[in-house]
């Protein structure tokens, strides 16, 4: 993927002082408060690093086609929305997964963007799969599709924005001990391009590891295990490689955790693929 090119000295961190992007910052507001600007924390990336991002994480959740902006996986209770495959929950089913649709609709709404009025409701209207995808060439969804289509750039940067909000929760919601371990991992990756789309990418894939209910057993697989699970390696590249194979080490001790009944092996060939991508400079 071409287009997106950071200094090997550049972190999260320092983007938002870096880019001359003429577009709203990214804000780490909380989760249904006021996303305005905050230049000391505020994450910013020029429109040709946001397409390339944006690009490859549809590519990575969907194929890269319209059909897969609303989706509904077998042996789910949700469907999926969006470049990012933000979570929607129906009326009554509280899961054990970050609900992360509602929030998007909130952040869009901010940057001056509103979803077609269905996806604005709090709770996904289709009760079922099955009701889902009798209702897949309608109007609403349809609809959603087209939306979502032409507002690649603002899912994008919300997606940044949840990547940067991340690390201050981690650490905070880390033990003690592993907080500078953390630190010093995520800044590592964060020296090379590839990195800081693995750091982007991956809070949107599974989550910041925050939520204890996203675990199987007391172990979990969102960004702080990973980081936590990384080993000792130099900066860059091997950083970069480092994180997606920690990754692939904690995503495989979720499949051995699960309930059986979820199957959730299926998965791991597709889950594998998306991790070694982070190794890959881009």
């Amino acid at each position: 993927m071409q287009g997106i090119r950071f200094p090997l000295t550049t972190t999260l961190a320092t983007l938002a002082l870096a880019s001359c992007s003429p577009t709203p910052p990214i804000s780490t507001a909380p989760a249904g408060g006021n996303y305005s600007s905050s230049p000391q924390v505020a994450l910013k990336l020029t429109p040709a690093q946001k397409s390339s991002i944006g690009k490859k994480i549809w590519q990575n959740e969907s194929g890269g086609k319209v059909s897969g902006l609303t989706h509904w996986n077998d042996g789910e209770e949700f469907p999926s929305m969006g470049i990012g495959h933000f979570i929607w929950y129906p009326k009554g089913f509280n899961g054990r997964w970050t609900e992360t649709w509602p929030e998007f609709v909130r952040y869009a709404a901010s940057q001056g963007k509103r979803v077609p009025a269905v996806g604005a409701l709090p709770d996904c209207p289709w009760p079922n799969k099955a009701a889902f995808q009798r209702d897949f060439n309608g109007t609403q969804l349809s609809g959603l599709r087209k939306w979502l289509a032409s507002n690649i750039t603002v899912q994008t940067e919300f997606i940044a924005y949840k990547s940067r909000a991340a690390l201050p929760k981690i650490l905070a919601a880390a033990p003690a001990a592993q907080r500078a371990r953390i630190q010093r991992n995520y800044d590592k990756v964060a020296t090379t391009s590839n990195g800081v789309y693995a750091l982007v990418d991956y809070v949107n894939f599974k989550g910041d590891g925050t939520n204890p209910r996203e675990a199987y057993g007391g172990q979990g697989w969102g960004l702080k295990w990973v980081l936590m699970e990384m080993r000792d390696v130099p900066s860059g590249q091997a950083a970069a490689r480092e994180f997606g194979q920690a990754a692939k080490r904690r995503l495989d001790l979720r499949v051995r955790n699960s309930p059986p009944a979820r199957g959730e092996k299926r998965w791991t060939p597709g889950w594998h693929n998306r991790c070694d991508s982070y190794g890959r400079p881009l």
